[in-house]
Protein backbone atom coordinates (compact mmCIF):
# COMPACT_ATOMS: atom_id res chain seq x y z
CA UNK A 1 0.00 0.00 0.00
CA UNK A 2 1.29 3.45 -0.93
CA UNK A 3 2.56 5.49 2.02
CA UNK A 4 0.42 8.54 2.78
CA UNK A 5 2.58 11.57 3.59
CA UNK A 6 1.73 15.17 4.45
CA UNK A 7 3.74 17.61 2.35
CA UNK A 8 4.19 21.37 2.71
CA UNK A 9 0.44 21.88 3.03
CA UNK A 10 -1.26 18.55 3.55
CA UNK A 11 -1.67 15.23 1.72
CA UNK A 12 -2.42 15.39 -1.99
CA UNK A 13 -2.98 12.68 -4.55
CA UNK A 14 -4.58 11.80 -7.85
CA UNK A 15 -8.29 11.07 -7.59
CA UNK A 16 -9.12 7.35 -7.99
CA UNK A 17 -5.41 6.47 -7.93
CA UNK A 18 -4.18 7.14 -4.40
CA UNK A 19 -6.81 9.71 -3.38
CA UNK A 20 -9.57 7.15 -2.86
CA UNK A 21 -12.47 6.82 -0.45
CA UNK A 22 -10.62 4.07 1.38
CA UNK A 23 -7.52 6.22 1.90
CA UNK A 24 -9.59 9.25 2.84
CA UNK A 25 -11.29 7.16 5.55
CA UNK A 26 -7.91 6.06 6.87
CA UNK A 27 -6.60 9.63 7.05
CA UNK A 28 -9.86 10.84 8.64
CA UNK A 29 -9.58 8.08 11.24
CA UNK A 30 -5.99 9.10 11.95
CA UNK A 31 -7.10 12.69 12.54
CA UNK A 32 -9.99 11.54 14.74
CA UNK A 33 -7.60 9.53 16.89
CA UNK A 34 -5.20 12.48 17.10
CA UNK A 35 -7.97 14.84 18.24
CA UNK A 36 -9.47 12.38 20.69
CA UNK A 37 -5.98 11.62 21.99
CA UNK A 38 -5.72 15.27 23.02
CA UNK A 39 -9.14 14.97 24.68
CA UNK A 40 -10.57 17.82 22.59
CA UNK A 41 -12.84 15.78 20.33
CA UNK A 42 -15.87 17.06 22.23
CA UNK A 43 -15.25 20.49 20.67
CA UNK A 44 -16.01 19.11 17.21
CA UNK A 45 -14.34 19.28 13.80
CA UNK A 46 -15.15 21.62 10.92
CA UNK A 47 -15.23 19.92 7.50
CA UNK A 48 -14.90 22.07 4.39
CA UNK A 49 -14.31 21.29 0.74
CA UNK A 50 -13.57 23.02 -2.56
CA UNK A 51 -14.98 22.75 -6.09
CA UNK A 52 -13.02 19.70 -7.18
CA UNK A 53 -14.53 16.47 -8.48
CA UNK A 54 -16.18 14.42 -5.70
CA UNK A 55 -15.09 16.84 -2.96
CA UNK A 56 -18.56 16.95 -1.39
CA UNK A 57 -18.71 13.13 -1.35
CA UNK A 58 -15.28 12.92 0.26
CA UNK A 59 -16.46 15.47 2.84
CA UNK A 60 -19.47 13.27 3.68
CA UNK A 61 -17.11 10.32 4.15
CA UNK A 62 -14.93 12.29 6.57
CA UNK A 63 -18.01 13.41 8.49
CA UNK A 64 -19.11 9.75 8.83
CA UNK A 65 -15.74 8.75 10.28
CA UNK A 66 -15.71 11.63 12.76
CA UNK A 67 -19.22 10.89 13.99
CA UNK A 68 -18.32 7.22 14.39
CA UNK A 69 -15.50 8.38 16.65
CA UNK A 70 -17.85 10.44 18.79
CA UNK A 71 -16.73 13.75 17.28
CA UNK A 72 -19.32 16.38 16.41
CA UNK A 73 -19.02 17.64 12.83
CA UNK A 74 -19.58 21.17 11.56
CA UNK A 75 -20.08 20.34 7.90
CA UNK A 76 -20.07 23.08 5.28
CA UNK A 77 -23.31 23.35 3.34
CA UNK A 78 -21.37 24.11 0.16
CA UNK A 79 -17.85 24.68 -1.18
CA UNK A 80 -15.62 26.81 1.05
CA UNK A 81 -12.32 28.61 0.56
CA UNK A 82 -9.54 27.28 2.77
CA UNK A 83 -9.26 30.52 4.79
CA UNK A 84 -13.01 30.46 5.48
CA UNK A 85 -12.80 26.86 6.70
CA UNK A 86 -9.95 27.90 8.98
CA UNK A 87 -11.94 30.89 10.21
CA UNK A 88 -14.89 28.61 11.00
CA UNK A 89 -12.68 26.84 13.56
CA UNK A 90 -12.67 30.07 15.56
CA UNK A 91 -16.37 30.74 14.97
CA UNK A 92 -17.34 27.36 16.47
CA UNK A 93 -14.44 27.04 18.94
CA UNK A 94 -13.71 23.68 17.31
CA UNK A 95 -10.83 21.29 17.85
CA UNK A 96 -9.74 21.91 14.27
CA UNK A 97 -10.84 21.43 10.70
CA UNK A 98 -10.39 19.21 7.70
CA UNK A 99 -10.24 20.99 4.36
CA UNK A 100 -10.54 18.96 1.17
CA UNK A 101 -8.54 20.75 -1.50
CA UNK A 102 -5.55 20.38 -3.77
CA UNK A 103 -5.31 24.18 -3.94
CA UNK A 104 -3.56 25.21 -7.19
CA UNK A 105 -2.71 21.68 -8.39
CA UNK A 106 -4.14 20.24 -11.64
CA UNK A 107 -7.81 19.10 -11.64
CA UNK A 108 -7.03 15.39 -11.37
CA UNK A 109 -5.69 16.01 -7.86
CA UNK A 110 -7.48 16.39 -4.56
CA UNK A 111 -6.06 16.88 -1.10
CA UNK A 112 -6.62 16.55 2.62
CA UNK A 113 -5.49 19.40 4.88
CA UNK A 114 -5.74 19.34 8.67
CA UNK A 115 -6.12 22.71 10.39
CA UNK A 116 -5.57 22.64 14.18
CA UNK A 117 -7.50 24.68 16.74
CA UNK A 118 -5.36 27.80 16.21
CA UNK A 119 -6.87 28.07 12.68
CA UNK A 120 -3.63 27.86 10.73
CA UNK A 121 -1.63 25.20 8.87
CA UNK A 122 -0.56 22.20 10.95
CA UNK A 123 3.03 22.30 12.18
CA UNK A 124 5.34 19.33 11.49
CA UNK A 125 4.97 17.73 14.93
CA UNK A 126 1.20 17.58 14.36
CA UNK A 127 1.34 16.08 10.87
CA UNK A 128 4.00 13.62 12.04
CA UNK A 129 1.66 12.39 14.79
CA UNK A 130 -1.16 11.98 12.26
CA UNK A 131 1.19 10.14 9.87
CA UNK A 132 2.11 7.72 12.67
CA UNK A 133 -1.60 6.97 13.13
CA UNK A 134 -1.98 6.49 9.36
CA UNK A 135 0.93 4.05 9.20
CA UNK A 136 -0.52 2.00 12.05
CA UNK A 137 -3.98 1.94 10.46
CA UNK A 138 -2.55 0.97 7.08
CA UNK A 139 -0.59 -1.89 8.56
CA UNK A 140 -3.66 -3.14 10.43
CA UNK A 141 -6.38 -2.68 7.85
CA UNK A 142 -4.51 -2.17 4.61
CA UNK A 143 -6.00 -5.25 2.96
CA UNK A 144 -9.54 -4.63 4.14
CA UNK A 145 -12.19 -2.64 2.38
CA UNK A 146 -13.92 0.22 4.15
CA UNK A 147 -17.61 0.83 3.60
CA UNK A 148 -19.85 3.69 4.63
CA UNK A 149 -20.86 3.41 8.27
CA UNK A 150 -18.65 0.33 8.75
CA UNK A 151 -18.06 -0.38 12.45
CA UNK A 152 -14.73 -2.19 12.60
CA UNK A 153 -12.37 -2.40 15.56
CA UNK A 154 -10.24 0.26 13.93
CA UNK A 155 -13.15 2.61 13.28
CA UNK A 156 -15.04 2.10 16.54
CA UNK A 157 -15.76 5.27 18.53
CA UNK A 158 -12.88 6.20 20.82
CA UNK A 159 -15.33 7.00 23.65
CA UNK A 160 -19.10 6.64 24.19
CA UNK A 161 -20.01 10.14 23.08
CA UNK A 162 -23.11 11.01 21.09
CA UNK A 163 -22.03 12.98 18.03
CA UNK A 164 -24.01 14.90 15.45
CA UNK A 165 -23.66 16.66 12.14
CA UNK A 166 -24.37 20.38 12.06
CA UNK A 167 -24.58 22.11 8.69
CA UNK A 168 -22.83 25.49 8.68
CA UNK A 169 -22.34 28.55 6.50
CA UNK A 170 -19.64 30.79 8.04
CA UNK A 171 -19.88 33.39 5.28
CA UNK A 172 -21.59 36.18 7.25
CA UNK A 173 -19.23 35.93 10.25
CA UNK A 174 -16.24 35.86 7.90
CA UNK A 175 -17.47 38.94 6.00
CA UNK A 176 -18.03 40.85 9.24
CA UNK A 177 -14.53 39.96 10.39
CA UNK A 178 -12.87 41.15 7.16
CA UNK A 179 -14.81 44.41 7.28
CA UNK A 180 -13.03 45.13 10.58
CA UNK A 181 -9.63 44.59 8.96
CA UNK A 182 -10.18 46.41 5.67
CA UNK A 183 -11.23 50.02 5.02
CA UNK A 184 -14.32 49.17 2.97
CA UNK A 185 -15.50 52.79 3.20
CA UNK A 186 -12.42 53.99 1.31
CA UNK A 187 -12.93 51.32 -1.36
CA UNK A 188 -16.56 52.37 -1.84
CA UNK A 189 -15.73 56.08 -1.99
CA UNK A 190 -13.04 55.45 -4.62
CA UNK A 191 -15.70 54.07 -6.99
CA UNK A 192 -13.24 51.51 -8.28
CA UNK A 193 -14.34 49.20 -11.06
CA UNK A 194 -12.81 45.85 -10.11
CA UNK A 195 -12.45 42.62 -12.06
CA UNK A 196 -12.58 39.46 -9.92
CA UNK A 197 -11.21 36.21 -11.36
CA UNK A 198 -12.08 33.23 -9.13
CA UNK A 199 -10.44 30.76 -11.56
CA UNK A 200 -13.50 28.46 -11.14
CA UNK A 201 -12.45 27.79 -7.54
CA UNK A 202 -14.22 27.85 -4.21
CA UNK A 203 -13.56 31.59 -3.82
CA UNK A 204 -16.67 32.22 -5.94
CA UNK A 205 -19.15 34.32 -4.00
CA UNK A 206 -16.66 35.73 -1.51
CA UNK A 207 -14.40 38.51 -2.79
CA UNK A 208 -16.86 39.44 -5.54
CA UNK A 209 -19.81 39.27 -3.12
CA UNK A 210 -18.10 41.46 -0.52
CA UNK A 211 -17.32 44.11 -3.10
CA UNK A 212 -20.82 44.04 -4.58
CA UNK A 213 -22.34 44.24 -1.11
CA UNK A 214 -20.25 47.36 -0.50
CA UNK A 215 -21.53 48.95 -3.71
CA UNK A 216 -18.53 48.33 -5.96
CA UNK A 217 -18.96 47.59 -9.66
CA UNK A 218 -17.52 44.12 -10.20
CA UNK A 219 -16.67 42.42 -13.48
CA UNK A 220 -16.73 38.67 -12.89
CA UNK A 221 -14.43 36.28 -14.71
CA UNK A 222 -14.31 32.50 -14.20
CA UNK A 223 -16.81 32.85 -11.36
CA UNK A 224 -18.63 29.59 -12.07
CA UNK A 225 -17.82 26.10 -10.83
CA UNK A 226 -15.76 23.95 -13.17
CA UNK A 227 -13.92 20.94 -11.66
CA UNK A 228 -11.59 21.04 -14.69
CA UNK A 229 -10.82 24.75 -14.12
CA UNK A 230 -11.36 25.58 -17.77
CA UNK A 231 -8.44 23.37 -18.76
CA UNK A 232 -5.93 25.57 -16.93
CA UNK A 233 -4.12 25.40 -13.61
CA UNK A 234 -6.10 27.21 -10.89
CA UNK A 235 -2.97 29.16 -9.92
CA UNK A 236 -2.87 32.96 -10.27
CA UNK A 237 0.39 33.57 -12.15
CA UNK A 238 1.38 35.90 -14.96
CA UNK A 239 0.80 33.07 -17.45
CA UNK A 240 -2.56 31.80 -16.16
CA UNK A 241 -3.92 35.34 -15.75
CA UNK A 242 -2.92 36.50 -19.24
CA UNK A 243 -6.53 36.71 -20.44
CA UNK A 244 -7.56 38.52 -17.27
CA UNK A 245 -4.74 41.01 -17.84
CA UNK A 246 -6.19 41.62 -21.31
CA UNK A 247 -9.61 42.17 -19.76
CA UNK A 248 -8.26 44.94 -17.57
CA UNK A 249 -6.37 46.47 -20.52
CA UNK A 250 -9.65 46.49 -22.45
CA UNK A 251 -11.29 48.55 -19.70
CA UNK A 252 -13.16 45.89 -17.73
CA UNK A 253 -11.67 47.18 -14.48
CA UNK A 254 -9.16 49.53 -12.89
CA UNK A 255 -7.90 46.65 -10.79
CA UNK A 256 -7.89 42.89 -11.27
CA UNK A 257 -8.04 40.52 -8.31
CA UNK A 258 -7.65 36.76 -8.64
CA UNK A 259 -7.60 33.74 -6.32
CA UNK A 260 -6.41 30.18 -6.76
CA UNK A 261 -8.53 27.02 -6.55
CA UNK A 262 -9.20 27.28 -2.81
CA UNK A 263 -8.74 31.08 -2.52
CA UNK A 264 -5.76 31.02 -0.18
CA UNK A 265 -3.39 32.50 -2.79
CA UNK A 266 -3.84 35.77 -4.64
CA UNK A 267 -3.06 37.37 -7.98
CA UNK A 268 -3.17 41.11 -8.72
CA UNK A 269 -3.49 42.96 -12.02
CA UNK A 270 -2.75 46.69 -12.02
CA UNK A 271 -4.77 49.36 -13.82
CA UNK A 272 -2.46 49.06 -16.86
CA UNK A 273 -3.27 45.36 -17.18
CA UNK A 274 0.17 44.39 -15.88
CA UNK A 275 0.54 41.48 -13.46
CA UNK A 276 1.89 42.52 -10.06
CA UNK A 277 4.05 39.80 -8.53
CA UNK A 278 3.70 38.97 -4.83
CA UNK A 279 7.25 40.20 -4.25
CA UNK A 280 6.26 43.55 -5.79
CA UNK A 281 3.09 43.77 -3.71
CA UNK A 282 4.40 42.80 -0.27
CA UNK A 283 6.60 45.90 0.27
CA UNK A 284 3.73 48.16 -0.85
CA UNK A 285 1.44 46.40 1.62
CA UNK A 286 3.90 46.46 4.51
CA UNK A 287 4.57 50.18 3.98
CA UNK A 288 0.80 50.77 3.83
CA UNK A 289 0.19 48.86 7.06
CA UNK A 290 2.80 50.96 8.85
CA UNK A 291 2.07 54.41 7.40
CA UNK A 292 -1.69 54.31 6.74
CA UNK A 293 -3.07 51.75 9.21
CA UNK A 294 -0.64 52.41 12.11
CA UNK A 295 0.26 48.71 12.28
CA UNK A 296 3.90 49.04 13.30
CA UNK A 297 5.52 45.72 14.03
CA UNK A 298 7.78 42.90 12.80
CA UNK A 299 7.35 41.18 9.46
CA UNK A 300 7.85 37.47 8.74
CA UNK A 301 8.73 36.08 5.34
CA UNK A 302 10.09 32.88 3.78
CA UNK A 303 13.67 32.52 2.55
CA UNK A 304 12.45 33.04 -1.03
CA UNK A 305 10.63 36.33 -0.39
CA UNK A 306 11.92 39.81 -1.22
CA UNK A 307 14.40 41.55 1.08
CA UNK A 308 12.83 44.92 0.36
CA UNK A 309 10.67 44.03 3.36
CA UNK A 310 13.90 43.98 5.38
CA UNK A 311 14.79 47.49 4.23
CA UNK A 312 11.38 48.84 5.24
CA UNK A 313 11.54 47.05 8.58
CA UNK A 314 15.02 48.43 9.30
CA UNK A 315 13.92 51.97 8.49
CA UNK A 316 11.10 51.66 11.04
CA UNK A 317 13.13 49.83 13.69
CA UNK A 318 11.40 46.48 13.22
CA UNK A 319 12.58 42.87 13.20
CA UNK A 320 12.36 40.48 10.24
CA UNK A 321 11.74 36.78 10.92
CA UNK A 322 12.89 34.53 8.08
CA UNK A 323 11.36 31.06 7.78
CA UNK A 324 11.55 27.93 5.68
CA UNK A 325 9.08 27.67 2.80
CA UNK A 326 5.59 26.80 4.03
CA UNK A 327 2.94 29.08 5.48
CA UNK A 328 2.81 27.01 8.66
CA UNK A 329 6.03 28.69 9.74
CA UNK A 330 4.70 32.12 8.80
CA UNK A 331 1.52 31.41 10.75
CA UNK A 332 3.53 30.42 13.81
CA UNK A 333 5.34 33.79 13.76
CA UNK A 334 2.07 35.65 13.33
CA UNK A 335 0.81 33.90 16.46
CA UNK A 336 3.95 34.05 18.58
CA UNK A 337 6.09 36.98 17.40
CA UNK A 338 3.53 39.74 17.04
CA UNK A 339 4.18 40.15 13.31
CA UNK A 340 1.89 42.56 11.48
CA UNK A 341 2.46 40.86 8.12
CA UNK A 342 3.39 37.33 7.10
CA UNK A 343 4.04 36.46 3.45
CA UNK A 344 5.56 34.02 1.00
CA UNK A 345 6.61 34.67 -2.61
CA UNK A 346 4.22 32.03 -3.98
CA UNK A 347 1.29 34.33 -3.21
CA UNK A 348 0.23 33.80 0.38
CA UNK A 349 -0.25 36.41 3.09
CA UNK A 350 -2.03 37.23 6.32
CA UNK A 351 -1.92 40.18 8.70
CA UNK A 352 -2.19 40.88 12.40
CA UNK A 353 -5.74 40.44 13.68
CA UNK A 354 -6.58 37.75 11.12
CA UNK A 355 -6.21 33.98 11.32
CA UNK A 356 -2.65 32.61 10.83
CA UNK A 357 -3.60 31.15 7.45
CA UNK A 358 -2.94 32.61 4.03
CA UNK A 359 -6.00 34.30 2.57
CA UNK A 360 -6.38 35.37 -1.05
CA UNK A 361 -9.71 37.07 -0.34
CA UNK A 362 -8.17 39.32 2.31
CA UNK A 363 -5.19 39.99 0.02
CA UNK A 364 -7.50 41.20 -2.75
CA UNK A 365 -9.39 43.51 -0.42
CA UNK A 366 -6.14 44.96 0.92
CA UNK A 367 -4.95 45.64 -2.63
CA UNK A 368 -8.20 47.47 -3.34
CA UNK A 369 -7.84 49.45 -0.10
CA UNK A 370 -4.29 50.50 -0.97
CA UNK A 371 -5.34 51.79 -4.41
CA UNK A 372 -8.40 53.51 -2.95
CA UNK A 373 -6.62 55.22 -0.04
CA UNK A 374 -3.60 56.37 -2.04
CA UNK A 375 -5.50 57.08 -5.28
CA UNK A 376 -2.52 55.72 -7.17
CA UNK A 377 -1.84 52.51 -9.03
CA UNK A 378 0.17 49.78 -7.35
CA UNK A 379 2.96 50.26 -9.91
CA UNK A 380 3.19 53.96 -8.98
CA UNK A 381 3.40 53.09 -5.31
CA UNK A 382 6.07 50.46 -6.00
CA UNK A 383 8.16 53.04 -7.88
CA UNK A 384 7.91 55.40 -4.93
CA UNK A 385 9.28 52.66 -2.69
CA UNK A 386 12.10 52.07 -5.18
CA UNK A 387 13.11 55.69 -4.74
CA UNK A 388 12.86 55.49 -0.95
CA UNK A 389 14.47 52.08 -0.36
CA UNK A 390 16.27 51.18 -3.59
CA UNK A 391 15.06 49.07 -6.48
CA UNK A 392 15.05 45.30 -6.17
CA UNK A 393 14.04 42.75 -8.83
CA UNK A 394 13.48 39.10 -8.00
CA UNK A 395 12.86 36.01 -10.09
CA UNK A 396 12.60 32.24 -9.86
CA UNK A 397 14.10 29.93 -12.48
CA UNK A 398 12.88 26.32 -12.62
CA UNK A 399 15.53 23.94 -13.98
CA UNK A 400 14.49 20.38 -14.84
CA UNK A 401 17.17 17.72 -14.55
CA UNK A 402 17.56 13.98 -14.65
CA UNK A 403 17.23 12.02 -11.39
CA UNK A 404 20.94 11.23 -11.53
CA UNK A 405 21.95 14.84 -12.03
CA UNK A 406 19.63 15.93 -9.23
CA UNK A 407 21.39 13.65 -6.77
CA UNK A 408 24.82 14.84 -7.94
CA UNK A 409 23.83 18.47 -7.34
CA UNK A 410 22.30 17.65 -3.94
CA UNK A 411 25.55 15.97 -2.90
CA UNK A 412 27.55 18.99 -4.03
CA UNK A 413 25.32 21.44 -2.18
CA UNK A 414 26.11 19.75 1.16
CA UNK A 415 29.57 21.29 1.21
CA UNK A 416 29.08 24.10 -1.31
CA UNK A 417 30.62 27.34 0.00
CA UNK A 418 31.83 29.60 -2.82
CA UNK A 419 33.80 32.74 -2.00
CA UNK A 420 31.83 34.74 -4.52
CA UNK A 421 28.89 34.57 -6.93
CA UNK A 422 28.69 36.61 -10.12
CA UNK A 423 31.74 38.63 -9.04
CA UNK A 424 30.37 39.56 -5.62
CA UNK A 425 31.69 38.22 -2.31
CA UNK A 426 29.45 35.86 -0.33
CA UNK A 427 28.62 37.41 3.06
CA UNK A 428 26.29 34.80 4.53
CA UNK A 429 25.25 31.19 3.95
CA UNK A 430 21.77 30.15 5.09
CA UNK A 431 20.62 26.51 5.09
CA UNK A 432 17.18 27.04 6.61
CA UNK A 433 15.54 25.63 3.46
CA UNK A 434 17.80 24.73 0.57
CA UNK A 435 20.97 26.81 0.17
CA UNK A 436 20.77 30.60 0.29
CA UNK A 437 23.78 32.83 -0.30
CA UNK A 438 23.60 36.49 0.68
CA UNK A 439 26.17 38.63 -1.10
CA UNK A 440 28.08 41.63 0.26
CA UNK A 441 26.01 43.91 -1.96
CA UNK A 442 22.77 42.70 -0.37
CA UNK A 443 21.89 40.63 -3.44
CA UNK A 444 21.00 37.01 -2.75
CA UNK A 445 20.36 33.68 -4.41
CA UNK A 446 18.63 30.53 -3.23
CA UNK A 447 18.70 26.96 -4.58
CA UNK A 448 15.90 24.62 -3.54
CA UNK A 449 15.22 21.11 -4.82
CA UNK A 450 11.72 19.88 -5.51
CA UNK A 451 10.67 17.15 -3.13
CA UNK A 452 8.68 15.24 -5.75
CA UNK A 453 10.45 15.59 -9.13
CA UNK A 454 13.93 16.11 -10.65
CA UNK A 455 13.72 19.89 -10.49
CA UNK A 456 15.66 22.73 -8.92
CA UNK A 457 14.36 26.22 -8.26
CA UNK A 458 16.94 28.98 -8.41
CA UNK A 459 15.82 32.27 -6.88
CA UNK A 460 17.74 35.54 -7.07
CA UNK A 461 17.22 39.17 -6.13
CA UNK A 462 19.26 42.15 -7.30
CA UNK A 463 18.97 45.73 -8.47
CA UNK A 464 17.86 44.93 -12.03
CA UNK A 465 16.60 42.00 -14.09
CA UNK A 466 19.85 41.56 -16.03
CA UNK A 467 21.81 41.20 -12.79
CA UNK A 468 19.26 38.66 -11.50
CA UNK A 469 19.78 36.53 -14.61
CA UNK A 470 23.56 36.86 -14.25
CA UNK A 471 23.42 35.57 -10.67
CA UNK A 472 21.13 32.69 -11.61
CA UNK A 473 23.38 31.71 -14.53
CA UNK A 474 26.51 31.78 -12.40
CA UNK A 475 24.87 29.68 -9.71
CA UNK A 476 23.86 27.07 -12.28
CA UNK A 477 27.45 26.90 -13.49
CA UNK A 478 28.94 26.76 -9.99
CA UNK A 479 26.78 23.84 -8.83
CA UNK A 480 27.07 21.98 -12.13
CA UNK A 481 23.45 22.33 -13.11
CA UNK A 482 22.48 22.16 -16.77
CA UNK A 483 19.08 22.05 -18.41
CA UNK A 484 17.96 18.55 -19.41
Amino acid sequence: MQQIKFGTDGWRGIIADDFTFENVRIVAQAVAEYVNGLDIGHKGIVVGYDNRFLSSRFADTIADVMVQNGIKVYLSNGPLPTPVTAFAVKVHDAAGAVMLTASHNPPEYNGFKFIPDYAGPALPHITEAIEENIARLQSGVGKRKFFFQEQSAELAPARPRVAERIMIDPRSEYFEHLEKLVDMKAIVESKLNIMVDAMHGSGIGYLDAMLVRAGITVEQRRCSRDPLFGGDLPEPTCQTLACSCDWVKEGHGRLGLAMDGDADRFGIIDSTGDYITPNQFFPVLYHHLITKKSLLGPVTRTVATTHKLDRIAEKHGQVVYETAVGFKYIGQNLLEKGCVLGCEESGGLSIKGHIPEKDGILAGLLAAEIVAVNRKSLAELARELDQAYGKLCSDRLDVHTTPGQKQDVLDKLKSFAPAQVAGEAVKDKITLDGLKLVLASGEWTLVRASGTEPLFRIYAEAGDEQRVQQIQGDMMQLIGLTRS
